[in-house]
């Protein structure tokens, strides 16, 4: 038999921090050795239709940015135009390459520019590729088996899924849902993206602003009865989306848009009630199982808008067996999404607009490893992250929980501003892996701010200069601390701002309590999130 390929540097996963992870960790081994390492990127998705997970092939095209308080923001500048924090460099060289304006990711171009940098960075490329089990070398992981009789060797590697799926073959311990507030069973929704070509920004805003009236009009019998059927004639329900209908200041609540802006924001509920009338169906993912949930829209040329709007209830197994499967969208799925194209075509003249859907789920999020080199709690977020001697960026972000968390009563904290490091990325038990998701060893709560790709990618750099500094030094990527990447992000000039700040102590210590007992209880808690987030 053949002596299978030996690689420096392998990646498991094509979602874009572990794309940008490998990318890093070539370029770094080439400055240190000004040849390019040997570098290989596989994953189960199916390459022809994109590459980039659930950017690229789930069409995620909003992306969630990282969010500062405004005493932070120049004065000098638009909020609205400059709302963000200071992205890790190499996210930022992505996001002008695929020439996003704010938060709209076109993913054709996300594709194509992903693939230049693998290229450029001289890594392989498999798709379609399945995990049949790994090769060990004591507690290290030594290469991939595949199911197609492949096996693949290599020295350090990076695992990019978001249920951790390397990680799992590898032996690393993975907590399955919610686990760590002792809801092993409990897990965010999936969303299912699409498209619509042929509806305008003007012509949306139109049909919202009536619904918005009419369902306002408490003497417009006909959507009085629209909002029974969405409500399920539940009076609490009722009451609660009424609130929505108008802002702080009494007017009603519109969508928030502006030809600066490449996205359109939804606060109210009323194109979801037009929605679940239409269906027949209850505003409610957990009695529903499906809801047209407040969107989140980016804008392209030519009346294109990406929704981030259709949510399914799923339960940890649930999550964990689509992320098996490619996150591939149940037959159940794909019906409702006939609903919904059935709904938008009605909304203009017969043939103006039409909806497409993407090939494959985005899963938010599918349990996490529990055994890391340092594990990161949403207390550790709140008192503002790894310390500033040692932080390679700094995020900010929402405990964000978009379709709620079964078994949660809501409490709400301030967003945290946190800064970056790696430690919880890198498994323990198996070294030389580390795992750049979701499914990092976050506990309670982190995830949820964690799982963001812009907080990710930073990660992925910092974890690819890692894997770098551990082959060239003979080391694992456990042995590797955050100073030492730092140091590199700082003699490159490429280290982004530092200002992680702790939030109310009495907050921290709340969070920290609840997250001491994990496992212990089922009392759980969690953040008050705004819903047309992520």
């Amino acid at each position: 038999m053949p002596t299978p390929p030996l690689y420096d540097f392998i990646g498991f996963g094509d979602e874009v921090p572990g794309i940008l992870a490998l990318v890093s960790a070539a370029r770094e081994h080439k400055e240190r050795t000004r040849s390019y390492p040997r570098s290989l990127l596989i994953f189960k998705g199916n390459g022809g239709l994109g590459i980039g997970g659930h950017l690229v092939r789930g069409k995620l095209a909003y992306l969630d940015r990282s969010h500062i308080p405004s005493d932070l923001k120049s004065p000098n500048l638009d909020p609205k135009l400059y709302p963000f924090g200071d992205a890790s460099s190499l996210y930022k060289e992505f996001l002008q390459r695929t020439e996003v304006k704010l938060v709209a990711l076109d993913p054709r171009k996300a594709d194509s520019v992903l693939r230049k940098m693998l290229s450029e960075a001289n890594v392989d490329i498999l798709s379609s590729a399945e995990i049949k089990s790994v090769v060990k070398n004591g507690d290290t992981l030594a290469g991939i088996n595949l199911t197609n009789g492949e096996t693949y060797l290599g020295t350090q590697f990076i695992d990019s899924t978001v249920n951790a799926e390397l990680a799992q073959f590898a032996g690393v311990r993975k907590l399955k849902g919610f686990e760590t507030f002792g809801l092993p069973n409990s897990e965010l929704s999936v969303s299912l993206i699409f498209e619509t070509k042929g509806l305008s920004v003007s012509q949306l805003q139109a049909i919202e602003l009536s619904y918005l009236q009419r369902f306002s009009d408490l003497t417009d019998k006909k959507a009085q009865d629209w909002l029974k059927i969405a409500t399920g004639n539940d009076p609490a329900l009722v009451k609660q989306i009424r609130q929505d209908f108008k802002d702080k200041d009494g007017k009603l609540n519109v969508l928030q848009t502006g030809d600066n802006l490449d996205y359109v924001d939804v606060p109210s509920k009323a194109l979801s009630l037009a929605y679940h009338a239409f269906r027949g169906t209850k505003l409610s993912l957990s009695e529903s199982g499906a809801i047209l949930d407040n969107a989140n829209i980016a804008k392209f040329p030519g009346n294109r808008l990406s929704w981030n709007a259709l949510l399914f209830d799923v339960n940890a197994s649930d999550a964990e067996a689509l992320a098996r499967a490619s996150a591939q969208p149940t037959a159940a799925m794909l019906k409702e999404m006939e609903f919904v194209q059935q709904w938008f075509k009605s909304l203009g003249a017969p043939g103006t607009i039409t909806v497409t859907h993407a090939p494959e789920l985005y899963i938010r999020h599918a349990g996490n490893v529990a055994d890391v080199v340092e594990p990161l709690s949403g207390a550790q977020m709140l008192a503002g992250g790894v310390p500033e001697a040692e932080a390679l960026g700094t995020f900010g972000y929402r405990f964000d929980i978009r379709g709620g968390i079964a078994g949660m009563a809501p409490l709400e904290f301030q967003p945290p501003l946190f800064n970056v490091g790696i430690r919880h990325a890198i498994a323990r038990s198996v070294p030389n892996l580390a795992i750049v998701s979701p499914a990092s060893g976050f506990t309670g709560l982190a995830c949820s701010a964690g799982r963001i790709v812009e907080f990710n990618v930073a990660v992925g750099q910092g974890i690819g200069i890692a894997c770098s500094l551990a082959l060239l030094s003979g080391r694992t990527l456990a042995d590797v601390t955050n100073h030492e990447v730092r140091q590199v992000l700082a003699g490159t000039q490429k280290l982004s701002k530092i200002y992680g700040q702790g939030k109310r102590s009495s907050d921290v210590a709340l969070l920290a309590m609840a997250e001491r007992q994990l496992g212990d209880t089922t009392t759980t808690i969690a953040s008050a999130t705004d819903s047309t987030v992520g």
